[in-house]
């Protein structure tokens, strides 16, 4: 079975975080995803975590955290879904994540 999830945030929203509390204090980052100090890319790993979550079915809660993947790029900077947790079961699993004009939006398409 083939399933989507798609997030839009607005970068603004992160940037506040960060003036806030600071990239090392963001709570849906794992310590291998401290690759960038730009707002737009932390916030597309947000919407990447998002829009997982909204392709499993589940929304952010009992049955799965932020931590439970991680988001990283490949050799050639395209981002990839490092899973963290043995109760997350797919098969196969895609992710694009763009931002432009204060938004960051991930798409991602799971196959279970």
């Amino acid at each position: 079975m083939i399933k989507i999830g798609i997030d839009i945030i607005e970068i603004k929203r992160i940037e506040n975080l960060i003036d806030k509390f600071g990239i090392q204090k963001l709570k849906f980052l794992n310590n291998d995803e401290f690759c960038s100090d730009k707002p737009q890319n932390i916030a597309g790993i947000y919407a990447a975590k998002e829009a997982f979550s909204k392709a499993l079915g589940f929304g952010i809660g009992e049955k799965f955290s932020f931590k439970d993947i991680s988001i990283l790029k490949n050799n050639y900077g395209k981002p990839f879904i490092k899973i963290n947790s043995s109760k997350i079961k797919i098969k196969n699993c895609d992710l694009s994540i763009t931002h432009d004009g204060g938004f960051a939006i991930a798409a991602v398409i799971v196959e279970i």
